[in-house]
C-alpha cells in the first residue's frame, strides 16, 4: 500500500509529460523507484534517494546560474536532498536560495527535467544514486548572488552557450536545449 508521500510523488511524475523518449523512460524508472521505496525522500536510503534541483534562470530568461560544486568539482545547477520533504519543487526552491543567496526566487510550473546520476563514494558514505527532479526557478528580484561553502564559484551563463558546451554535464546541456526550444524570456 502506498503512503501519502508516495502518492504525491507519483502524481507529480504523472503530470510530467516530456516529449523526449528518454525522459519518458526515466519517468517510469522514477515511478518504480518511488513505489518500491516508501523512504525514497530520505537521505538514509543508502543506495539512492530523491533530490530536488533548480534550473535557475535570470528574470529575462536568457541566463542560468550554475555553481561549481565543491565536492563533485563540476559546474551544476543548485539543488539538494529532500530530507523527507515530498514537495520537490519546494526543495529545489529552498536549495536554490541557500546555495546562491538570491532572494525573491519563484518556482515556475511542474517538473522540468529528470536525471538519475551516481554520486561517488566519499568517506563513510557509499556510492549511491540521486533521482533528481528539476524545476524552473526564476530570479525575479535581482541577480546578485553570494557563494556558500558548497561551491567553489557561482556564475551566470548564457543559456544558448550552455547548450553547446561539451565540457559541461550532458544533463545541463539537455536542460539548456529544452529551455531554448520551449520557453520564452519573461516579459
Amino acid at each position: 500500500m502506498l503512503d501519502a508521500i508516495q502518492r504525491k510523488l507519483l502524481e507529480s511524475l504523472a503530470q510530467y509529460r516530456p516529449e523526449d523518449p528518454g525522459q519518458n523512460a526515466l519517468r517510469a524508472d522514477f515511478a518504480a523507484f518511488v513505489i518500491a521505496h516508501p523512504a525514497c525522500c530520505e537521505r538514509s536510503l543508502a543506495h539512492g534517494h530523491l533530490t530536488g534541483s533548480a534550473w535557475l534562470v535570470s528574470a529575462d530568461g536568457r541566463r542560468a546560474l550554475l555553481m561549481h560544486h565543491r565536492k563533485l568539482d563540476r559546474w551544476l545547477q543548485p539543488g539538494g536532498h529532500a530530507d523527507g520533504d515530498a514537495d520537490l519543487a519546494a526543495v529545489a526552491l529552498r536549495e536554490a536560495g541557500e546555495e546562491t543567496g538570491l532572494a525573491g526566487l519563484v518556482c515556475e510550473g511542474g517538473i522540468f527535467d529528470l536525471d538519475r546520476h551516481q554520486i561517488p563514494a566519499r568517506g563513510t558514505e557509499p556510492a549511491h544514486w540521486h533521482y533528481d527532479l528539476r524545476f524552473v526557478v526564476r530570479a525575479a528580484d535581482g541577480e546578485d548572488f553570494s557563494q556558500n561553502a558548497e561551491s567553489l564559484a557561482l556564475a551566470w551563463f548564457d543559456i544558448a552557450e550552455l547548450a553547446e558546451r561539451p565540457d559541461l554535464d550532458e544533463s545541463l546541456r539537455r536542460m539548456a536545449r529544452r529551455w531554448l526550444a520551449h520557453r520564452s524570456p519573461a516579459a
